[in-house]
């Protein structure tokens, strides 16, 4: 076989499991950053640094807010069928070109990456984050080589063309390009709904494990954190009902 079929293969099958590299980036994040608490001299921030530490894991929350509004923007602006969250086969009815999609190939996933990173940073552990890039770049590198294959075949030159001026991942913000279709808060909503939710129980479940690995209770918690995921989590429950019982979110062509 070659390579390149290889490499189709590969990112196929990953793109059809792609939601298991979250859980695998949580088990080991969260035991790493117990383990951080339990053993404070293997934090990367040493001595003087420290007076940094409670800043530290609002901007690792931070990097996830903009992970989370690099996707809330691209899905925001596309048309149905298209930068979805499915896992059985690639979609895509029309090319995205604009918006995000002018400055760079993979939005989306730029987006996942920026989510994902900030809490593998909350671990403190510096080897994890250089796995944790490299692991990604090679997860994401095949499913994005699958995915621009089924681009490719599918909108033949205009693809083509498409891509060969916009970088596949690192944003070429000079080109951007304002998007075709307007912002659409409903698609987000019936999209993106978890995404907040997930990020907040995610960090409130690492600072209230921190607190009572540190002879502290959940009390000791960050309050932005707790309290956040009880909005959230409220939302959610909303949104879902909304979705499922409702058609308030639905919105033609997208």
């Amino acid at each position: 076989m070659a390579l390149q079929e290889e490499f189709e293969q590969q990112g196929v099958w990953l793109f059809k499991y792609r939601s298991n590299l979250p859980i695998i980036i949580l088990v080991l994040g969260y035991a790493l950053y117990c383990y951080k608490e339990l053993h404070p001299e293997t934090y990367f921030l040493k001595g003087e640094q420290l007076w940094f530490d409670p800043y530290f894991e609002m901007i690792c929350f931070g990097v996830c807010t903009l992970g989370l509004l690099i996707r809330v923007y691209t899905v925001g602006h596309t048309p149905r069928f298209t930068s979805g969250r499915n896992t059985e086969e690639q979609v895509a009815e029309t090319l995205n070109t604009t918006g995000l999609y002018s400055t760079l190939r993979h939005p989306l996933y730029l987006g996942n990456f920026l989510m994902w990173w900030g809490l593998a940073l909350l671990t403190g552990n510096i080897w994890f984050n250089i796995i944790f890039i490299l692991f990604y770049w090679l997860y994401y590198e095949r499913i994005m080589f699958a995915e621009e294959q089924f681009l490719r075949r599918k909108f033949g030159e205009k693809y083509t063309s498409w891509a060969e001026g916009v970088p596949a991942f690192i944003p070429a913000l000079g080109q951007f390009v304002k998007p075709n279709l307007s912002f659409s808060w409903k698609k987000v909503l019936k999209k993106e709904k978890n995404g907040l939710f997930a990020m907040f129980i995610l960090f409130c479940l690492f600072d209230i494990s921190g607190a009572y690995l540190n002879g502290g209770t959940y009390r000791d918690g960050n309050l932005f954190f707790i309290y956040g995921t009880v909005l959230t989590g409220l939302s959610y429950v909303v949104l879902k009902f909304l979705k499922k019982k409702t058609q308030i979110l639905e919105q033609e062509g997208r």
